[in-house]
């Protein structure tokens, strides 16, 4: 048999929507991480997401711990290239509020809101809005009850019963776009847990060791307990916890995916920003254009594709090439450092010349190439023209804003 042509079978769930990325239902296996900045600081954080999504990240999680980070939210959602779900702790208003600020997702964990009539109004809220849950279930934090129904340890019955519960309070309000999770920093306790999960319920998997810690110890352990379940078949998306740069995990999950065949594997990362308010261009359709125009050419780069040349260059500095709209032109970026300005009809034949020159002569000769003084003054003009006909907030965060104080 052609080794080429062996893959894992998949295991059969239904498929939720986190904002554009499937997960379950056969779509292929998608890899989160989450942000660790402060999700009150909006440009930091905006930054991280961008790197993320470069690295071949299809989902960012972000914490929603207080109202500075729901209003943050309100102005992370519209201007970032990924979905992003909201890390819900122990007060189930900021699963209202981040509702209000847009996320594609919210993660309630089971063993932090524990009242039943908050659980069934969050999920009542997220019915009536098409908004997914994920149940995370997670070993150091379960419902005490559950710790001495079981021993006084954690245990995979444990683990499976404190998820089937939350879905049960769910079922009550006529609500099922759900993904579980049931981690825990063991990983045969873990394995264990998905399994029993697997066999209880049709909803889709998100896989992942707990606090897997830093370094080659840390990517050894995560690997052991995601890539075994993925083996079975078992998990429709994935995240590497590890104690390092969140960039790091993205990047770990991507490779085990495309190692085992599950995930093709690509030549051009191209990563672009949504249509927000800002964006001078059909951003979806540029981004279409320049993937098919970079085709199959064989040229690992990081590629970004913005929508205006106020937030492009600074959010997407992580990749290795980017072109941003403004004032009718393309303003080329390398590293987030400016480099050139071409008529906006010729952005996409740019961004190939270019990237071009990068895999023959390198990073450092494609920064000596532009002229930086011009195209600095260039992009710094159009951004200010723009400021001054579109104002602060292009995207309306305010509005949302508003709502999330109400609440």
């Amino acid at each position: 048999m052609d080794a080429g042509a062996l893959t894992f079978p998949r295991r059969e769930t239904r498929q939720v929507m986190v904002g554009t990325v499937a997960v379950g239902g056969g779509a292929p296996v998608s890899v989160q991480s989450m942000t660790t900045t402060k999700t009150a600081d909006v440009d930091g954080t905006l930054q991280q997401i961008y790197a993320l999504a470069a690295a071949g990240c299809d989902i960012v999680r972000c914490t929603c711990n207080d109202l500075a980070a729901a209003e943050g939210l309100a102005q992370i959602v519209p201007r970032s290239p990924v979905p992003i779900v909201a890390d819900i702790h122990h007060q189930y208003k900021m699963a209202l509020a981040a509702l209000e600020a847009g996320v594609a997702c919210l993660r309630l964990n089971p063993g932090n809101i524990r009242k039943p009539e908050h659980i069934k109004l969050v999920a009542s809220e997220c019915r009536d809005r098409g908004v997914p849950i994920r149940i995370g279930v997670n070993g150091g934090s379960l419902d005490p009850e559950l710790y001495e129904k079981y021993g006084g340890k954690v245990t995979p019955e444990a683990m499976v019963e404190s998820a089937m519960q939350e879905l049960a309070y769910f079922d009550e309000v006529g609500f099922d776009n759900v993904k579980i999770s049931v981690k825990a920093s063991n990983v045969p306790l873990m394995i264990e847990a998905y399994r029993q999960l697997a066999d209880a319920t049709q909803a889709p998997l998100h896989l992942g060791v707990t606090e897997a810690g830093p370094g080659s110890a840390g990517l050894l352990k995560a690997t052991a307990g995601i890539a075994t379940l993925l083996a079975e078949g078992i998990g429709d998306t994935i995240r590497y916890s590890l104690t390092a740069d969140p960039v790091e995990e993205a990047r770990a999950g991507r490779q085990l995916l495309e190692a085992l065949g599950l995930r093709e594997r690509k030549n051009v990362d191209l990563i672009a920003c949504p249509s927000c308010g800002r964006a001078e261009i059909d951003v979806i359709a540029v981004a279409e254009q320049a993937q098919a125009a970079f085709g199959d050419r064989e040229i690992p780069l990081q590629v970004a594709v913005m929508g205006c040349v106020v937030n492009g260059p600074g959010e997407a500095r992580d990749a290795d090439i980017g072109i941003a709209a403004g004032n009718k032109r393309g303003h080329l970026f390398v590293r987030g450092t400016n480099v050139a300005v071409v008529p906006e009809d010729e952005m996409v034949d740019t961004l190939i010349e270019w990237a071009e020159f990068i895999m023959e002569h390198g990073i450092e000769r494609a920064l000596e190439r532009g002229d930086l003084t011009a195209a600095k003054e260039a992009a710094e003009r159009d951004r200010a023209d723009l400021l001054a006909e579109q104002g602060d907030d292009a995207n309306d965060a305010g509005a949302r804003i508003e709502l999330i104080r109400r609440r």
